[in-house]
Formats: structure tokens, C-alpha cells, sequence
């Protein structure tokens, strides 16, 4: 495909700096290290409202960003959660003693990134809720429901609550209720093409897409290309399971997915007029693009169940780029908050764990295109690029690490991971790591403190050894380790839990409880891919 684009790489900068041009938003500084939107005016006595995630859903969530509705959006890279300082970034520039309340899609990357943002924020005292929305009904209730457009709905509530001066127990209850009564479901007919590393679609022209999220996987089944009347019926037959009545009444929110024409969208909207849900839906936002997949062909519808105080919220007025014209404006930043360093220690010297760290790095860097191949198939094809991020910068500040002491080497690469590498892989490294550093101040046993770090990950991940993750090549690995074993037994163990990851079909758990049986079969994870090359470089 052609795309009005400079270099890939800095189509999130650029896109963010065009929004800038609207006189009542700013940025912090430290763009674009941070990329972090905001009111140019923030009044320190009402609750902030702060939402965001991985880019290449706009206008979301940047383009929401105005008086009454979001107070500062933070945007990762194109389908990648924002890091954890990015998030920190923000809470501390908005959040005045009323405090602040974090709205956060369903997905393993934000939630693990936002949370640990906002515990951070609360050890530095400040009040901090969140509220995580699942609205996608497509899986059902038995795995972790994803965030889709029905998170707007959310947005535009806490955002008129907070306006209106009320504190943030009640803003976050109210947000809570609004995600809690709200339904979403998607179609597409082609995918989103990505600027770099364009797949091959996985759909035949006669074939379409029921039951997808925003980042380009696989959606629950494919269904066959009928007239747009008949697709919204089946659209509309799955979100009706959820809806606790349908004689309540609901605001409808029709969210064109990337490329849809306009003219389609008033197809689709005269398709759902036809239906008998048609008859209780008191509110219409859109037919828009309001949170996109990139230039997905493709819609998604979501419902939210109304009463007299929702729709006050609603209807109130609100000033986001999103929703209205603007004047054109000079851009402009206001300065960053100061975060703690990066690395806390000072740098000491060991041939052997600097000669390991670099050997491992290039591996990573090397094999980045490859695991990337790998996570496009049963992902969003961005996994080598996370793994090379958090390598290079490693190889950039080899000689500033404290390489003679093993706990504050695990700890300082523990920070780094959390600050440098986008995604989930990034922050559950990072939790691996610095539990690992912690643990290696009592035990003085490097495989004992890897394995206790890695009970840390799970326990904030929630994935376990047999769901198909990078822990079925650490687990084997760190417990060899642990018992003393040779780096060949160790890097056998952890090519061993790699392999099985192929046979792993079914899991409750991340990306891969999306997708079907064949879209698993056959390929590894690619974390636990990465984590057994690791090991045999090593060995």
C-alpha cells in the first residue's frame, strides 16, 4: 500500500506534533522520549483524567484530550502500551491534590504499564484509581475481555465528572459503572497494513472477520462476505447476548475502524436502524473514526446501557479535537517532571558478565526480523523489535553497569527494561529482574534469585508455565539453574519448554487465547523462542 507518511519510524512523532497545532493542547518536553499529550490548561483542584495506550488508534486517545473529557493521554509506539515512565509522566505533570483517575484498556501491556505506573505514583504520594475496561463480548465472559471503542464511553463520563469539581471516589465509581455496562463487538473485511512489515492478509475475498480487537489479531471466526444488512445482523445477534434487557435504553457508538467510507458507515447506520435493538437507542455517537486499527476496512459497534445521570454525562458538552473545529496554532511544551535515574549504581567491572551481556544482546538484535516473523503469526509482529530495543540500550551503557555485583546488575537491568522496552515482555522482564536483584541480597545463588523473580513475574503476569509464554522456557531453565547445572542442561531445558510451546493450543491466558487452534499449531512463542536463543548462546 502507499501511505502520506516521511520515515516509518516517526510516523507516532509526527502525527502527534500535527495535533499539537491545536492551541489548547501541549506535550511535555521531553518529547519524544515521553510522548505524553495534554491541556495547555489544567486547574490542580479536579480530578485528572488520564487514559492512552500503543498508537495507530486515532483520534484515540490523544485526539481526546480537552476540557471535559481526558486531562493528558500517553501514546506508545503503533499497537505497543506507553511505558511506564511515560505514564508516571503524566499522573505527576496533571494530578494536584484531588488526584487522578487512569482509564486502561484490557490489555496484558497497559494494564501491567499503567499499574505499575500508578503504584509508583502513589508511593510519591499522590491519590491515584484506575479503571480497566473490557468491552469486547467476543470471547465471552471465560478469558480476559478486551478494550475496544466502548472505552470512549468511559472517557467522556469521567471526563464531564471531574470537570463538574466531584472527587475522584466518585468519578472513578461512575467510570467503573459506565465499563461495566458497556458492550462492544468487531468486523472486518481486510486488515490493517502496518508501515513496516506489511503481512499477507489472511482473508480470501469471500471471507470476513467477526470478533477482532485493535491491534491486527486474528479475530474469533471467519464468516463469509454477505451484504452489509446481513453482517450487522450477525454482529448485533452476538452483542444482544450480553445486554441484560433490551427494552433499556442505550447510547449507540458506531467506530469506523480505519478506512471504511463514509458512505458505508450510513449503510451500516440505516442496517442497525432496521433492528429491533434500534428501538431503545437514545444516544448516537459517530458513525466515526473514534478508535481505530490503523486502516482496517472494518467497524466496530458498542453499547452502553443509559440512565438520567450517564446520559447528563454524555450530552454535556466537551472540547476534544475529536468532536469539534479548531484554530490552527503554534506548538508549544511545558517541562517534564524530573523521574529517578535510570541507573542507581555505581559502575564496576567483570570480563565475564560483560562479555555474556554482549553476546546475548547482538543475539537479540540479530534475530529481531526473525522473532518478529514468528509474532506475526500469532501476534502483533512486534516482539523482535521489543527484545532489540532493551538490547541496544543495554549495549549502550555496558560500561556504566555494575557488572561486579550481581544484585545490582539484575536491579539496574530490571530499570532499564521497564524504561526502554514497550509492551508487556518489557515490564514483566523488568519485575523478573528486580525481584531477582532483591532476592540475590539473601540467597548470594544467581539461579535461586532468577527463579524467585520469576514467581514475582507470574504473580503479576498471571500467566503459569503450560500457557504459552516465555515462562515454559524460563521456568525449566532458572530450575536448572537453581539445581547447579550446566549452561548446556540449562539451555537443553529452555530450547525444551520453547518446543512445547508449539503444541500449545489452548490457553485462557494473552494473545494467544484469541486465536483458533490453526493459527497456533506448529509455531512457537516467540518470548519463549527468545529465552531458549538466549541460553544456548550462552551455553
Amino acid at each position: 500500500m502507499k501511505f502520506f507518511i516521511n520515515e516509518p519510524q516517526n510516523v507516532v512523532n509526527e502525527a502527534i506534533e500535527g495535533i499539537l497545532t491545536d492551541p489548547k493542547l501541549t506535550k511535555l518536553d521531553n518529547f519524544p522520549e515521553v510522548r505524553v499529550v495534554l491541556r495547555k490548561e489544567i486547574d490542580a483542584n479536579k480530578v485528572s483524567v488520564i487514559s492512552g495506550g500503543g498508537s495507530g488508534h486515532e483520534p484515540a486517545h490523544a485526539g481526546f484530550v480537552g476540557e471535559g473529557m481526558l486531562t493528558a493521554a500517553v501514546c506508545g509506539d503503533i499497537f505497543a502500551s506507553p511505558s511506564v515512565d511515560a505514564v508516571l509522566s503524566a499522573i505527576v505533570a496533571t494530578t494536584g491534590d484531588q488526584g487522578c483517575l487512569l482509564v486502561i484498556k484490557n490489555y496484558t501491556g497497559d494494564r501491567l504499564n499503567f499499574g505499575l505506573a500508578a503504584e509508583q505514583a502513589r508511593e510519591m504520594g499522590y491519590k491515584v484509581e484506575t479503571v480497566i475496561v473490557g468491552d469486547d463480548i467476543a470471547l465471552g465472559e471465560e478469558v480476559e475481555q478486551r478494550g475496544l471503542a466502548g472505552t470512549l464511553f468511559v472517557h467522556k463520563v469521567a471526563g464531564y465528572l471531574a470537570e463538574a469539581g466531584k472527587d475522584l471516589e466518585e468519578v472513578a465509581a461512575m467510570a467503573q459503572k459506565v465499563a461495566s455496562q458497556t458492550w462492544s463487538i468487531g468486523l472486518s473485511l481486510e486488515e490493517g497494513k502496518k508501515f513496516e512489515y506489511p503481512e499477507a492478509s489472511r482473508l480470501e475475498d469471500s471471507e470476513a472477520e467477526l470478533g477482532l480487537g485493535i491491534h491486527g489479531e486474528p479475530g474469533v471466526e471467519k464468516i463469509s462476505m454477505q451484504n452489509a444488512d446481513v453482517l450487522v445482523e450477525k454482529m448485533l445477534k452476538k452483542l444482544k447476548q450480553f445486554l441484560p434487557d433490551e427494552k433499556q435504553e442505550y447510547a449507540l457508538l458506531i467506530n469506523n475502524l480505519g478506512s471504511v467510507t463514509p458512505l458505508e458507515m450510513s449503510i451500516l447506520l440505516n442496517s442497525i436502524s432496521k433492528s429491533e435493538l434500534s428501538k431503545h437507542i437514545k444516544l448516537l455517537v459517530g458513525p466515526a473514526q473514534l478508535m481505530t486499527s490503523l486502516n482496517m476496512n472494518g467497524v466496530s459497534i458498542s453499547v452502553l446501557q443509559l440512565d438520567d445521570e450517564i446520559t447528563e454525562a454524555l450530552t454535556a458538552k466537551a472540547q476534544p479535537a475529536a468532536w469539534m473545529i479548531r484554530t490552527y496554532a503554534e506548538k508549544s511544551s511545558v517541562k517534564s517532571p524530573e523521574l529517578p535515574k535510570t541507573l542507581p549504581y555505581k559502575a564496576s567491572s567483570n570480563n565475564e558478565v560483560s562479555k555474556a551481556i554482549s553476546t546475548i544482546t547482538t543475539m537479540l538484535i540479530e534475530s529481531k526480523d526473525e522473532l518478529n516473523a514468528i509474532d506475526e503469526k500469532v501476534g502483533d509482529g512486534d516482539a523482535g523489535s521489543t527484545f532489540a530495543t532493551g538490547a541496544k540500550k543495554l549495549q549502550e551503557v555496558l560500561d556504566q553497569l555494575p557488572l561486579a555485583d550481581y544484585s545490582e546488575l539484575l536491579i539496574t537491568i530490571g530499570r532499564i527494561l521497564a524504561r526502554e522496552t514497550g509492551g508487556s515482555s518489557g515490564v514483566l522482564l523488568s519485575i523478573l529482574f528486580t525481584r531477582a536483584g532483591n532476592a540475590y541480597k539473601e540467597s548470594q545463588h544467581l539461579g535461586k534469585s532468577l527463579l524467585e523473580g520469576l514467581d514475582k513475574m507470574k504473580e503479576f503476569g498471571g500467566a503459569e508455565e503450560g500457557q504459552r509464554t516465555m515462562i515454559d522456557a524460563l521456568q525449566p531453565a532458572f530450575e536448572a539453574l537453581a539445581e547447579d547445572k550446566s549452561l548446556a542442561e540449562v539451555a537443553s531445558a529452555a530450547r525444551n519448554g520453547a518446543d512445547k510451546t508449539k503444541e500449545i493450543t489452548q490457553t485462557k491466558f494473552g494473545r494467544s487465547s484469541y486465536l483458533s487452534k490453526n493459527s497456533l499449531e506448529g509455531i512457537p512463542d516467540p518470548g519463549a523462542e527468545a529465552a531458549a536463543r538466549v541460553f544456548e548462546e550462552l551455553a
